[in-house]
C-alpha cells in the first residue's frame, strides 16, 4: 500500500512552495498565484485525475484474474489508472500494477495490487518461517540495496526488526508481514505490513505503508477490505492442477525477497547492485524505501489527518 494524499492539500502545498521560492526571488519577477488561479490549478488536478477512471461501487476487476469488492467511500482504477496515479506522485513506473482502491478523496491510504506471475507457490514451509533467519537475510539485502539508493541520491534504511513476524493463514491463504524501518538520514521510522495473496499462477502483492503509532489502527480495516477479496474461478488456490507451473521458491523466499534471498544463501548477495535492474523481486526492498521517502515528504508537507 503506498499513501496517496488529498488532493487539496496536495496542490495548495505546491503552491505555497511556489509562493515561498517567488517570494526569495528579485523584485520584479512573478507574484504570488491568486485564488482564482489556484481555484483553476485544483479544478484542473481533479479533472485529472478523474481522466484516469474510477469505479465506486460493486467490484473492482484486478487484471481479469481476481476482484475486490468497492467499499462505501472508496473509488477503484485499473491497472493503466493506477499505473498513472502513482507516477503522478513519484512513485517507480512500473508494469504490474493491476489496480488501485483509495478512498474518495485520497485522505486515508489505498490499496495498489500488484501480480508476481511466478507459479503456484507451495505451502509446505508454513510451519517453518524461521523469523530471526530471515530477518538477518533481510538486513543483509538491505546492505546491498543501500548502495543503491545511495547513487540516487537517498537516505539509506535501517531493518530495526519486526512489526509482525511472518504467519500464513493456512484458512486464505496468505502470508504476511511487517518489518521496521529507520532512515539513517533524520532518524524517522515508518511500517512496511506486506500481505501475499496466493493464487494458481502466482501471488497478488499488497502493501500497508504507516508509521509505527498508526499500525494497530490502520490493520483491522485494512485487512477487513481485503476480506473483499478474491480470485475468479480457475485463478484460485484450491484449483491447481497437476502441470501447472510451480514457483521456484516458496514461502520463506517470499517473505525474504525472492531473489535477494537466493544471492544470500549461494553467498552471492553482494554482487546485487549488478544484477538489480533484472532482478525484480531483489530490487523490492530499494522500491519498499524510496515510497517510505515519499511518504515521510508528503506527511512533512500537508500530513494526512487533514479534517474535513
Amino acid at each position: 500500500m503506498k499513501m496517496i494524499p488529498h488532493l487539496r492539500p496536495l496542490l495548495l502545498a505546491c503552491l505555497a512552495a511556489f509562493s515561498t521560492i517567488q517570494a526569495q526571488q528579485p523584485a520584479g519577477t512573478q507574484a504570488e498565484p491568486t485564488p482564482e488561479q489556484q481555484a483553476a490549478e485544483l479544478k484542473k488536478l481533479n479533472e485529472m485525475v478523474e481522466s484516469f477512471g474510477w469505479t465506486r461501487q460493486g467490484k473492482g476487476n484486478i487484471g481479469g484474474m481476481a476482484e475486490i469488492a468497492i467499499p462505501q467511500g472508496y473509488r477503484f482504477t485499473d491497472g493503466k489508472g493506477a499505473k498513472k496515479m502513482l507516477e503522478f506522485y513519484g512513485n517507480p513506473p512500473s508494469d504490474r500494477y493491476l489496480g488501485m482502491l483509495a478512498t474518495e478523496n485520497f485522505q486515508e491510504h489505498s490499496i495498489i495490487f500488484e501480480f508476481d506471475d511466478i507459479g503456484y507457490v507451495k505451502d509446505d514451509e508454513k510451519n517453518d518461517l524461521d523469523a530471526d533467519e530471515l530477518l538477518s537475510t533481510m538486513r543483509e539485502s538491505q546492505e546491498a540495496a543501500n548502495e543503491q539508493r545511495k547513487k540516487m541520491g537517498l537516505d539509506e534504511l535501517e531493518i530495526m526488526g519486526w512489526a509482525v513476524p511472518p504467519r500464513f493463514n493456512d484458512q486464505t491463504k496468505n502470508l504476511e508481514w511487517a518489518i521496521i524501518l529507520k532512515s539513517k538520514g533524520d532518524g524517522s521510522t515508518n511500517i512496511n505490513h506486506n500481505t501475499r495473496l496466493l493464487g494458481r499462477k502466482g501471488v497478488m502483492e499488497v502493501t500497508l505503508m504507516c508509521s509505527p503509532e498508526e499500525l494497530q489502527g490502520l490493520l483491522p480495516g485494512y485487512q477487513k477490505i481485503l476480506e473483499g477479496f478474491s480470485y475468479i474461478q480457475g485463478e484460485r488456490y484450491a484449483e491447481y492442477q497437476s502441470g501447472d507451473k510451480i514457483a521456484e521458491y516458496g514461502l520463506t523466499a517470499l517473505v525474504a525477497g525472492g531473489g535477494a534471498y537466493a544471492l544470500a544463501k549461494s553467498g552471492l548477495l553482494g554482487k546485487l547492485g549488478l544484477f538489480f535492474a533484472k532482478l525484480g523481486k531483489a530490487a523490492i526492498l530499494l522500491v519498499v524505501g524510496v515510497l517510505v521517502a515519499i511518504k515521510k515528504l508528503f506527511s512533512k508537507l500537508f500530513g494526512f489527518r487533514q479534517s474535513e
